[in-house]
């Protein structure tokens, strides 16, 4: 199947990161690209490292924000590769599920295809062994919702760091 999580509210990573646990919790293999987010490293992500403690492969395919200078030019480098890699890791077989976190950004930028990324999912999708796709970002392109068996539309009702002087904070947004 393919999951897209879309929208402006908070929570799209989330849901799919709730994918994932529940994707372990039935034993399958999963892997997580991280596109246009800096490295979890870096950002001291609870959940890239506890689910790389859990088995899942994680690998981050970004610079950070695309309005910081240099970092455009840096995250249309590296989202080609994540996807090379996504498209490797989903002919391997050894997948159940594969996240793509961030990367509907990808394709609104440019960076990467959206008609190559179309063909290669539905031109593969029933080949035994291609693992489910859950795909997340705002924006998501018709095109995409289109092949997609899922998409939620999240929303926002209210947001706590919207003009409210709250900063992001540990637990909550990483």
């Amino acid at each position: 199947m393919v999951l897209i999580y879309t929208g402006d509210g908070k929570g799209k990573t989330t849901a799919a990161i709730g994918q994932v646990v529940r994707a372990l919790g039935h034993g399958a293999k999963v892997a997580v690209a991280q596109f246009i987010k800096q490295d979890p490293a870096v950002l001291n992500s609870g959940e890239a490292r506890i689910l790389k403690e859990l088995g899942v492969e994680w690998r981050s395919y970004g610079a950070g924000f695309t309005w910081i200078e240099g970092n455009d030019e840096k995250n249309r480098v590296l989202a080609p590769q994540g996807w090379d890699a996504v498209k490797k890791w989903a002919l391997s077989g050894k997948y159940t599920l594969i996240v793509l976190d961030e990367f509907t950004y990808t394709l609104n930028f440019g960076y990467i295809d959206l008609n190559e990324v179309v063909t290669f999912i539905t031109t593969h999708r029933n080949d035994e062994g291609f693992p489910h796709l859950v795909i997340t970002g705002r924006n998501a392109p018709e095109e995409l919702i289109a092949i997609a068996d899922m998409v939620s539309d999240v929303t926002v009702v209210k947001h706590h760091l919207a003009n409210s002087g709250v900063e992001a904070q540990s637990m909550i947004e990483y």
